[in-house]
């Protein structure tokens, strides 16, 4: 289904559901008590990139509840992801399939009674705009399910469901929050999870790639690019996803990709394979065989991993690839403007991430589930110049950057 279709699904259907389901009684059995879970239901239907941010969590869920088996609730489209995260078992994964209203109805109800067969005890709700999810924590059965709630805030209504309820605060990385839902299962107080956060972000290991996989697809690239070469190749990617008002302009991209060329750099446009068209265009435009459009050329997330790490740059608008690339050894420079990076900043210590603070940014919110009331015409982003983005690349290229405090967040600020 279309990210529209979703959202009125959502609305008309979602609402009333949750608030008819919220009038019975389990709406007042509070888990007030802490508790020690022992199989533990993550729910993020979410971008890609979400699954990224939450890894610090799955970490800490490991740390503090060694005893505890993990299982993870995803949309089908994300299904390879887990095994990027490591840890979670194939047999642990379930996922949904929102290709159509009628694919989505019957997966649903299959997951909710292998969720019944499985006896989960515990449910992390990690979404804040479907209310499928807070949905899915109810039926599931598990005594103990714990989410972001509204409380007394406008915007996250989910239906009276959720039992450990986390306050949600937008001034917080979601990395961060994800840590404290965690938390909350052993916190006492209203609301849960009273910490102290400290000024710093999680750091992420990096993946291991194994050196076999690694051969192949560079062996694949090269036969399918012979004048690659050795050449220092900086990957761009200029879609915008399920979100197009978060996307540079292709003129931006086109400008750096020509500037690079000019400096022997090879440009690797990615993205999906619904991006092919975008990546034409600027290939097109630079008219030299050293861009190189590669949307659609990797068919996992595996593979686009491999193909981060053969890049020495990546220069990429808010989502997936951006967060992905905090996962090998590349360098980032990521794009904001709808989103803010105080919530969705890329982890990791070589990620740049450029952003406008207009007076209507960021206008992608939990207040409004992400509808914009945006024209279309993205100032936020149309304002960050090529050159700076081009300063910044070449300085990361040169290897001129120095040193930073771990666990900051490098924030480039366009005016």
């Amino acid at each position: 289904m279309k990210l529209s279709s979703q959202r009125v699904l959502d609305k008309i259907v979602g609402v009333p559901i949750c608030r008819i389901l919220s009038l019975f009684p389990w709406r007042y059995k509070r888990a007030h008590s802490p508790c020690v879970p022992r199989k533990i239901l993550v729910i993020i239907l979410s971008e890609m990139g979400s699954l990224v941010l939450a890894k610090p969590m799955f970490d800490f869920i490991r740390e503090r509840y060694r005893g505890a088996e993990i299982y993870l609730l995803l949309f089908e489209r994300n299904r390879d992801l887990p095994g990027v995260l490591d840890g979670i078992p194939n047999k642990n994964v379930l996922t949904l399939n929102d290709r159509s209203f009628r694919s989505f109805l019957s997966d649903s109800i299959r997951i909710v009674l292998r969720l019944r067969l499985l006896k989960i005890d515990t449910v992390l709700d990690c979404e804040l705009f479907s209310r499928i999810s807070s949905l899915f924590s109810l039926l599931s059965g598990a005594k103990v399910r714990a989410g972001f709630h509204a409380h007394t805030q406008e915007g996250l209504y989910r239906g009276g469901f959720i039992n450990r309820r986390l306050l949600y605060n937008p001034y917080t990385h979601i990395s961060l929050q994800f840590i404290s839902m965690v938390e909350s299962l052993g916190s006492h107080g209203t609301p849960l999870a009273k910490r102290v956060v400290e000024n710093r972000l999680p750091q992420l290991s990096p993946m291991r790639l194994g050196s076999g996989e690694k051969h192949r697809f560079e062996r694949r690239l090269g036969n399918d690019f012979p004048h690659l070469g050795d050449r220092k190749m900086v990957l761009v990617y200029a879609g915008g996803g399920l979100l197009p008002i978060r996307a540079w302009p292709s003129s931006c991209f086109i400008d750096v990709a020509r500037d690079l060329i000019c400096h022997d750099y090879a440009v690797g446009v990615i993205g999906p394979a619904e991006d092919r068209y975008l990546g034409e265009r600027i290939a097109s435009a630079c008219e030299d065989k050293r861009c190189l459009n590669l949307a659609g050329y990797t068919r996992t997330i595996k593979e686009l991993l491999l193909l981060l790490q053969r890049g020495s740059l990546l220069i990429a608008n808010d989502g997936g690839p951006g967060h992905f690339a905090s996962l090998v050894s590349i360098p980032s420079i990521v794009l904001y403007g709808p989103e803010t990076p105080t919530l969705y900043g890329v982890l990791g210590e070589n990620a740049y991430c450029f952003y406008s603070p207009l007076s209507c940014s960021p206008c992608l919110t939990a207040y409004n589930h992400r509808k914009s009331p945006c024209d279309g015409n993205n100032i936020c982003l149309k304002q960050i110049p090529p050159e700076d983005v081009l300063n910044k690349a070449y300085e990361v290229l040169t290897k001129r950057t120095s040193g930073r405090q771990t666990g900051s967040m490098n924030v480039v600020t366009s005016s």
